[in-house]
């Protein structure tokens, strides 16, 4: 995501955001989380009630959210209706909860946790509805968030085990055939619509499903709730549910791609392309980043971020690997044998031995710290080639640790330069460390554990590779070289993102440029190239967040000097969970200056 924390459909809330400005003071703030109970305000209320009605209607029309978040009380036997009516019907639904949104003054809210709340919940609102331009829904054949990876990965965490689990899990997946049919259905009317995938992407998962039709039960991850439950019955029940129901209705849709679909698709890879095309990508990089800014700016911070970051990375070439060339540095580190992994197990072992690093030196770092495991494992057979590294997070209710894909396809031609970064990225002090906390801190309502935005989310977990510099968890100046290279890439994803989107950038010249200036192998620098094309403006995210982060604390640096504690900066940033940066920036501020 880089993590990827990947990003899913929709029932993920597509990481969807906008600009919240935090109207009120900081004193009030800090008293409704240090004092006594105090009577409830008539804006609070109006808060509480809006979020729980909200999140409930978001639970029962995505139920696969508190599957992935293990919701506790919540029901696992259905799938999201993914009909266009059923569609339109929640989108009235968002339209009728802007309206009690906006009825709120913001500045009447007196208890600090619910105006991160108010926030949270109008972010998702105004953000969803600004993206419908897009129309996602009539081209969604994507290699990172179709359907086949986000309920490939849903149905390895189906609760089983008991005869209501059972129960359940068969409901829920004996509809998928039907969910797959409908997407045949959508993508039809995309097309005659003017809506399409590139085609470079189609093929892509068209590979993907191929090879997940072609798995045997063992290998594919829809035989892991047979493999997981002890039940012969329900064993023998679900694999022929699989074999005579699901795995068919994916052959139909591999063949609709390869027959109908292709045929059909874009050549074009850019998002300009589209129908109010260019409306859609100002839409999705405010809605990934939570910041209103052009696509113009966007690449320009990234030009300027790229600069500063090269001039970092020549004092390291030219202290311990004797040149100041960044190109050639990046592409020796990258290609040289003593750099590269001897196997998949090393490249695996390597990461685990970043992330215990970790683990034992955030005490010092952090107050706040989440008590689920994280566990790391490479990616399955039929995701492996096209995996760039995702973290899923842990569930609410403890059944399963968080977990870090690790791309480990092909292992022998990685380097070890980015592996560490990327290992911190993607769990401690990253992803894990600020969604597995999220979903513990019940002092919170629960849209701020299951809400997210990208530039919050990313933007954190990309501070963080910075912040395992200053906790000294790198093993030497090649793996810090890696953690620039890192930063590269996430500046060079503002240039090629809107690059390909904005000003008509071909796939190869993105792809070059990534080469140029970062640690990226080939094959990565091609498949992160292919994301972006699919899903416009999320990579700018990550850099984005990372300096609204960075610009915040060294305000709150300048603003307090030696009462500067790093330890309650972290808990100030991630206590609320994934807020706007626009309320995070003024909240910090207003924090630092009481």
């Amino acid at each position: 995501m880089s993590i990827v924390f990947v990003v899913r459909r929709s029932w993920l809330l597509s990481f969807r955001a906008v600009s919240i400005v935090l109207f009120c003071g900081f004193a009030s703030w800090s008293c409704s989380r240090n004092a006594g109970p105090s009577p409830p305000q008539p804006a609070d209320g109006r808060v509480r009630e809006l979020a729980d009605a909200y999140l409930n209607a978001y639970l029962e029309r995505y139920p696969e959210t508190a599957t992935f978040f293990g919701v506790p009380g919540r029901h696992h036997d259905t799938l999201s209706d993914n009909s266009l009516p059923a569609l339109r019907a929640w989108e009235a639904r968002e339209d009728a909860f802007l309206a009690q949104a906006r009825a709120i003054d913001p500045q009447a809210i007196q208890d600090g946790l619910l105006r991160a709340t108010y926030a949270i919940v109008r972010e998702a609102l105004d953000s969803s509805i600004a993206t419908r331009v897009c129309h996602g829904e009539l081209w969604s054949v994507s290699q990172m968030n179709g359907w086949h990876t986000s309920l490939g990965y849903l149905v390895t965490i189906q609760p089983v085990g008991t005869d209501d689990a059972r129960r359940e899990a068969i409901a829920r997946w004996s509809a998928l055939p039907k969910y797959i049919d409908t997407e045949i259905a959508n993508l039809r009317d995309g097309i005659k619509q003017g809506y399409s995938a590139p085609k470079l992407n189609v093929r892509i998962v068209i590979d993907q499903v191929g090879t997940l039709v072609r798995s045997s039960l063992k290998d594919s991850p829809f035989g892991s709730p047979s493999q997981r439950d002890s039940s012969p019955e329900f064993k023998k029940q679900f694999e022929a549910l699989v074999t005579g129901q699901i795995n068919p209705a994916a052959k139909r849709y591999v063949d609709f791609l390869e027959r109908e679909y292709l045929p059909a698709a874009r050549d074009s890879i850019g998002i300009s392309e589209i129908p109010n095309g260019p409306a859609c990508y100002t839409a999705s990089i405010r809605s990934f980043s939570t910041l209103a800014t052009s696509a113009e700016q966007v690449h320009n911070i990234g030009l300027a971020q790229m600069e500063s970051i090269t001039k970092e990375m020549q004092t390291i070439g030219e202290r311990s690997f004797g040149t100041t060339d960044v190109p050639a540095l990046l592409q020796r580190v990258r290609t040289e044998r003593q750099y590269l992994f001897k196997s998949r197990q090393e490249l695996l072992d390597y990461s685990g031995a970043a992330l215990d690093r970790a683990k034992a030196a955030i005490p010092q770092w952090f107050g706040l710290m989440p008590k689920a495991e994280v566990k790391l494992e490479p990616y399955p057979a039929f995701r492996e080639k096209n995996g760039p590294n995702e973290y899923n997070p842990p569930a609410e209710d403890g059944s399963h640790p968080g977990l870090f894909y690790v791309s480990a396809y092909q292992a022998e031609k990685k380097s070890r330069v980015s592996t560490e970064s990327t290992a911190f990225h993607e769990t401690i002090p990253g992803h894990h460390m600020q969604i597995a906390l999220a979903l513990e801190r019940k002092e919170i309502h629960p849209v701020g554990r299951y809400l997210i935005n990208s530039g919050y989310v990313e933007g954190w977990a990309l501070y963080a590779e910075r912040l395992a510099d200053e906790m000294k968890l790198y093993s030497s100046d090649l793996d810090r070289l890696g953690m620039l290279g890192s930063q590269a890439f996430r500046a060079a994803r503002l240039v090629v993102d809107t690059g390909i989107h904005s000003m008509g950038w071909s796939r190869q010249r993105a792809i070059e440029y990534m080469l140029q200036h970062t640690t990226e192998d080939a094959q990565s620098a091609a498949s992160e190239v292919d994301r972006y094309i699919i899903v416009p403006g999320q990579a700018t995210a990550y850099m984005l967040g990372m300096l609204e982060i960075r610009a915040a604390r060294r305000d709150g640096e300048q603003r307090l000097g030696s009462r500067f504690d790093i330890k309650v900066f972290h808990d100030r940033v991630l206590e609320d969970g994934a807020v706007p940066l626009t309320f995070l920036r003024q909240k910090i501020a207003e924090w630092a200056g009481k």
